[in-house]
């Protein structure tokens, strides 16, 4: 058999088991050790599996990933994401959509603590719903702008699908987290015309709220204080060099701990709460990327990326025509593959292939984070839509999806605008280095 052959066996055998519900990380283990075995020795794979393990958990970078969700964890029950939500609604929460609007800038700058898209929804979700149920909002306007908004948290550094795309490709994590903030702006700012759009033809969707005097607007401006100050020494320490990102990630860490303990909201129970979430995730993180680790090189000797590269150039479609199918690839399998697992799984083929177009690769890398928050969202998967059902029982899936739709085409929006404009999300990188 050929190597081009064995590679798509192992691709077809690797959706086979997620298939069968086994863990992402576990199913590239076994897919990538067996492909290898069966390509060269027993004592090759081995070999490989062993390597590829103790790089992974001896890359002192990856530090990062436990403190930031450390952070995120000890942020959740601090009562920081309430804060941040009364202050955005204290300034337009008397506007239609108002709370929506409210919502979406919490999921932001929450998202820039925890970096994840399932904190941030959920965190969220916990506070603005039953907010937006006490002022009437119609069901579809509140659950979407809960899982729209909650997919920031892959976008705003720091960001896991940054930290997971830079390990992988051997990028700046620092550079990758800069390279996320103008295009996180901006999409927030698409999702608030967004609401406001939705409004503007149907009031009834979001009712406006009362309007906050000036004295309970600066009285909410400093109760937000701390969650802001936190983000702007973390990622403003890492703009102006003045952390790495693994010091960055452990500053933010320990600031967020002294801001929950003055407030006394740490106890001991609460404390091995977060702890236990954070070995968690970081487990389940660990294992997808020494999955990847040893499943890229059965796809290197078998040549499969090499082949797909020939074959994609060989169409003739142009630089940015081979982009336009890439991505559109990666849309519609964000539909059945969970965000981190489409990551590992495609972007060892693709990869090579925007390096041979001669495509910056954090500019990629940000393109490719949005199709993942794009598949957060997206039917028949869609994971942030099933955790904001989980939160909101009595709304059905399908005013949920329908919720959700005109957020998906503000993403689709931001997409573009990211093609057609790079610098969009490489001015400030450019700047830092």
């Amino acid at each position: 058999m050929s190597g081009e052959f064995v590679g798509l066996l192992g691709i077809a055998g690797l959706f086979i088991l997620l298939a069968l519900r086994m863990p992402v990380g576990l199913a590239l283990l076994v897919t990538g050790t067996l492909g290898t075995w069966s390509m060269s020795k027993p004592s090759i794979a081995l070999a490989t599996l062993g390597d590829e393990t103790w790089v992974v958990v001896t890359q002192s970078t990856l530090v990062v990933i436990p403190m930031f969700i450390l952070m995120g964890n000890i942020a959740s029950i601090s009562g920081m994401s309430r804060n941040l939500y009364d202050a955005a609604f204290a300034f337009i929460g008397h506007r239609r959509g108002g709370l929506a609007g409210a919502t979406i800038i919490g999921c932001g700058g929450f998202a820039a603590l925890s970096g994840s898209s399932v904190a941030s929804a959920l965190t969220m979700g916990r506070v603005a719903l039953p907010e937006m149920e006490r002022f009437k909002y119609d069901d579809r306007l509140a659950t979407g702008a809960v899982a729209a908004g909650g997919t920031l948290g892959i976008l705003i550094p720091p960001s896991t699908g940054f930290i997971v795309y830079a390990i992988l490709t051997e990028e700046s994590i620092g550079q990758l987290f800069i390279a996320g903030i103008l295009p996180g702006l901006l999409l927030m700012i698409l999702f608030a015309l967004t609401v406001s759009i939705v409004c503007w033809f149907n009031p009834e969707l979001g009712p406006a709220g009362p309007r906050s005097s000036v004295r309970e607007r600066v009285s909410a401006l400093a109760a937000a204080a701390p969650l802001l100050t936190i983000i702007l020494v973390t990622i403003g320490g890492i703009y102006l060099g003045v952390f790495t990102p693994v010091e960055a990630a452990g500053v933010g860490a320990v600031l967020t701990g002294m801001v929950a303990m003055l407030r006394g909201k740490v106890t001991m129970s609460s404390a091995i709460s977060v702890l236990l979430r954070t070995v968690k995730t970081t487990a389940m993180t660990y294992l997808i990327l020494i999955g990847a680790h040893v499943f890229t090189p059965f796809l290197a000797r078998s040549r499969l990326p090499d082949l797909l590269v020939e074959s994609l150039i060989g169409l003739g479609l142009g630089t940015y025509g081979t982009l336009v199918i890439i991505l559109v690839a990666l849309i519609i399998l964000g539909t059945f593959l969970e965000g981190l697992a489409m990551l590992v799984l495609t972007l060892p083929i693709i990869f090579p292939i925007i390096l041979a177009l001669g495509f910056d690769p954090i500019w990629f890398g940000v393109l490719m984070v949005i199709v993942l928050e794009m598949g957060l969202i997206t039917p028949p998967v869609g994971l942030n839509v099933f955790l904001v059902k989980m939160i909101a029982p009595r709304a059905s899936l399908a005013k949920i999806f329908k919720g959700i739709a005109p957020f998906w085409v503000a993403m689709l929006v931001a997409l573009i605008l990211l093609v057609l404009f790079p610098q969009i999300a490489l001015v400030l990188p450019q700047q830092m280095f």
